[in-house]
């Protein structure tokens, strides 16, 4: 708590001055246009939570089986990012860092890391190289990105925040033409796995290679993915986003995954791996109608996702090993049942098909810096869904101010019916620099 004290402070000294400057004069110095070699910045947030707890759901079971909670929980979160950049001549070095704070019950965290730090090389104008910690980006989704096989997976809740990038190798080369086909380009990729380098990738002791084909055509964007090497099982995609009109944008993704393995319950409790060929995909719009409002809505499908009936498996598992501990204090099946959540069954979207639709109104009603948002995201199989309101202010220079509050529905052993919350309320305050 006293870190995130700290930060409270910093942003309450911050903003007394960017209040003042606010009412200076503006004055122009042509040494300000110049490009500087360098680029330091940054970004400070405070993140208070409060989460309303569904106590009779299987994940809040699992998590507080031996350390019961009311039926709210009170969290603090801060976060520190410092990115900065040096350039000079062909060369050019980047960093970004993160720092994680968190205070709550279990008491307080603290993870700073490297979300991205590498070199890179620009012999020519066609012609990059990277090396180091990075975060590629693949994909066209908004929400979800089946084909970004050498990224992390995007938290649909906030898809738009930064991720923690991987130690890899890579290269661009970029090639204009004149005809249907406008640019091609080529982006390989090595990604080791070993001791310490990308350990929590996948199998060890193994040199992955992936690419990406970029071909705009058309006026279509397309590119062709793949990834092999054996910590994970090889697989190949595709995505694509063309605009139908200068407001209306459509896009999709594809991917094939070669062996694809999940541990799945029965009815009775026992585990076992199913290893099989999966696909993967997602297709969605953007349309930005003449007053400002943002519409995204996104259909995405995994076959490695739980069906309704083994996460209907896995919720009776969790309810049979919490009646076991109540009665005898043996945590065996609760601590099966954890390795299981684990592996998959904890994960963001664990099941296999969603709806995600997103409405965004840039300054309603003439008020200046104010952007509202609605969010809401189904699971199609059990018709279990949450919504997510938002209010977003940035009046007040190089701040951001956003208010976001989760509402839960779903039936008993649904997907959003058996999360740990019924609903979660946070203001997140932050300032660049």
């Amino acid at each position: 708590m006293k870190r995130l004290l700290l930060i409270f402070l910093f942003f309450t000294v911050c903003l007394i001055p960017t209040l003042a400057r606010a009412e200076e004069s503006y004055t122009f110095d042509l040494g300000e246009t110049e490009k500087k070699p360098y680029h330091v910045g940054g970004y400070v947030e405070f993140k208070p939570m409060l989460y309303g707890l569904e106590r009779e759901s299987a994940f809040y079971k699992l998590r507080f089986f031996n350390n019961p909670r009311g039926h709210n929980l009170l969290e603090a979160n801060g976060r520190i990012q410092l990115e900065g950049s040096y350039e000079k001549n062909i060369f050019r070095i980047y960093a970004k860092t993160n720092t994680d704070l968190k205070s709550s019950y279990s008491g307080e965290s603290e993870r700073s890391t490297f979300y991205e730090l590498y070199g890179s090389v620009k012999p020519s104008a066609n012609l990059k190289f990277d090396a180091g910690k990075k975060t590629m980006k693949w994909g066209k989704g908004y929400a979800w990105n089946p084909a970004a096989f050498v990224d992390r997976p995007k938290d649909p809740d906030d898809p738009e925040q930064a991720m923690e990038g991987y130690i890899l190798a890579t290269a661009d080369y970029i090639r204009s033409f004149e005809g249907p086909l406008k640019t091609f380009s080529f982006t390989p990729v090595l990604l080791p796995v070993y001791n310490h380098v990308n350990d929590d990738f996948g199998n060890n002791n193994k040199l992955n290679m992936a690419g990406r084909f970029y071909f705009l055509f058309y006026d279509t964007d397309i590119d062709l993915m793949f990834m092999a090497g054996g910590s994970r099982p090889d697989r190949y995609g595709f995505d694509f986003s063309r605009n139908i009109t200068t407001s209306l944008e459509v896009h999709g993704e594809y991917a094939y995954f070669r062996n694809s393995r999940k541990n799945v319950l029965d009815a009775s409790g026992v585990s076992r791996q199913i290893e099989t060929e999966a696909h993967s995909f997602l297709i969605g719009l953007r349309h930005l109608t003449s007053f400002d409002l943002t519409t995204i809505i996104e259909f995405y499908h995994s076959d490695a996702g739980f069906t309704s009936d083994e996460m209907k498996n896995f919720s009776g598992f969790i309810n049979r090993g919490y009646d076991i501990y109540q009665s005898t204090g043996n945590t065996n099946t609760l601590a099966q049942a954890q390795q299981l959540a684990e592996s998959g069954y904890a994960r963001a979207n664990a099941m296999q098909n969603y709806i995600y639709v997103r409405f965004s109104q840039k300054e309603p009603f003439d008020i200046l810096y104010f952007t509202p948002s609605l969010t809401g995201m189904m699971n199609t199989d059990d018709q279990s869904w949450s919504l997510t309101p938002e209010l977003l202010y940035t009046g007040i220079t190089n701040w951001e101010f956003r208010f976001r509050s989760g509402i839960i529905f779903g039936a008993r052993n649904s997907d959003f019916g058996e999360k740990q919350n019924d609903y979660r309320i946070e203001l997140r305050v932050g300032y660049y620099f």
